[in-house]
């Protein structure tokens, strides 16, 4: 797909007067700069999450076929989570309160450091309704946040906000759970939160990529996590109001999350632009005893626990540990406006011992009038293609993303490039920058 004739010269006279500026004409290859290097999130392991969501099918097998509130399925959920964050050193509170005539519980977990005063917050429901296990509803978010604070104890994260994850009870009922716990919170403890991030229903088996817009700066970070991918987002609106966000939005916190979708049908556009079955819902087992964990999608689940991720190390942590060296060079490579050709901006990377990481750090930085025409890999010093970004679409402009590629079979020393190839006519670009971090 094309842009207007008058947008594409625009485009074009917008990228030859820069040039002309010195700010973006192409010239010799650059000696890298070394760099800062900022905090690389992590690859979530999907098997990782997947192991929650068998332990929670189990815990709900051997008791009633349920993780509903005031059922014994309930606890042993809680006690479970608790367990492993206990063990990864993070300091856990037990909150209790009483709904329906039953004890429910409020699972609240803070790992030590960063700044008291400005609290970052990921959390999910943790109950199922009764009739069934609720592995998507709400086992795939809580598995995925838990998973998410395990990485960040695995990382010895050091981050500037203060990290706080939360597991919610009796949400089926009405958002008991995460009402008590901000209506308990003192005003000038609701004052010292930068956000609250929710996830529920995160893995539906026919799913959509949808990203709450409430707050303007986490919304934007789920998109960019999103393009980065190459995938199109949509703004949630099934959700709103019915899930745990709405008690922290209703005090005035800023909110954000991810959502694949519940009894509403996928529509025929968005089964083209995300696959799936249209006229089906989203989740066909939505609030049925048939969700198991046969009711999730892999990849949908892969790639929002790694959103997750990628959302708590940008909007909460700014100081790597250990700091990896990073590489990056900043000379203008024009992009060929032709699908039979490509172009390579290469860095030498020197003075790293062995081999790459499975979190190396790809950031990019392409001028484009036409995203959805460029392809983009990552080439190893061995010739290796790593794809950053397939073509499709995506009718924005530019490519400002970034992407965390395993190479921990690569040598990290030795020529890496970024290639980039525009696999369709009329639209122009060139390599503004690209980064690479170990």
């Amino acid at each position: 797909m094309s842009l207007s004739v008058s947008r594409r010269l625009a485009a074009v006279t917008a990228i030859a007067v820069t040039g002309l500026l010195g700010a973006t004409a192409p010239a010799a290859l650059a000696a890298p700069t070394a760099v800062t290097a900022a905090p690389t999130p992590p690859d979530i392991p999907l098997a990782n999450v997947k192991a929650h969501l068998t332990q929670l099918q189990t815990i709900a097998t051997n008791n009633g076929g349920n993780r509903a509130h005031g059922r014994a399925g309930y606890k042993a959920s809680i006690d479970y989570v608790k367990a492993k964050l206990d063990a990864a050193g993070f300091t856990t509170t037990l909150q209790t309160f009483t709904s329906s005539g039953a004890t429910g519980y409020n699972l609240i977990a803070d790992w030590p450091g960063g700044d008291p005063n400005s609290v970052l917050m990921s959390g999910a429901h943790l109950d199922s309704v009764t009739s069934g296990a609720g592995i998507n509803d709400n086992g795939s978010g809580s598995a995925a946040v838990l998973e998410t604070a395990l990485a960040v104890s695995r990382a010895g994260l050091q981050p500037t906000k203060h990290l706080r994850f939360g597991w919610w009870g009796a949400e089926e009922l009405g958002l008991v759970g995460s009402k008590y716990y901000v209506n308990n919170l003192p005003t000038a403890e609701r004052a010292k939160f930068a956000g609250y991030l929710n996830f529920d229903m995160i893995g539906s088996p026919n799913p959509g990529y949808f990203v709450y817009d409430d707050d303007p700066t986490i919304e934007q970070t789920f998109k960019n996590y999103y393009a980065g991918l190459g995938v199109a987002t949509e703004i949630e609106t099934e959700g709103d109001g019915r899930s745990d966000h709405a008690s922290f939005k209703n005090v005035g916190i800023p909110v954000g999350g991810l959502f694949t979708g519940a009894s509403n049908s996928k529509t025929s556009a968005q089964a083209q632009k995300w696959g799936g079955t249209a006229g089906q819902s989203f989740d066909r087992c939505y609030h049925s005893s048939c969700d198991n964990t046969s009711n999730i999608n892999d990849t949908a689940l892969d790639r929002n626990a790694d959103a997750i991720a990628y959302a708590v190390w940008n909007l909460g942590a700014s100081t790597p540990v250990p700091p990896g060296p990073s590489f990056e060079n900043t000379t203008d490579v024009n992009i060929p406006d032709s699908p039979a050709a490509g172009v390579n901006s290469p860095i030498t990377v020197s003075g790293v011992a062995g081999n790459a990481p499975a979190t190396t750090k790809v950031d990019v930085n392409i001028v484009h009038t036409y995203r959805g025409d460029l392809q983009i890999d990552l080439i190893a010093p061995d010739g290796t293609a790593y794809r950053l970004k397939n073509s499709g679409s995506d009718s924005a402009d530019n490519v400002i993303a970034s992407y965390t590629v395993n190479a921990s079979s690569e040598v990290a020393n030795g020529v890496w490039k970024l290639q980039v190839k525009d696999v369709a006519a009329q639209d122009v670009g060139y390599i503004n920058s690209w980064k690479i971090t170990f």
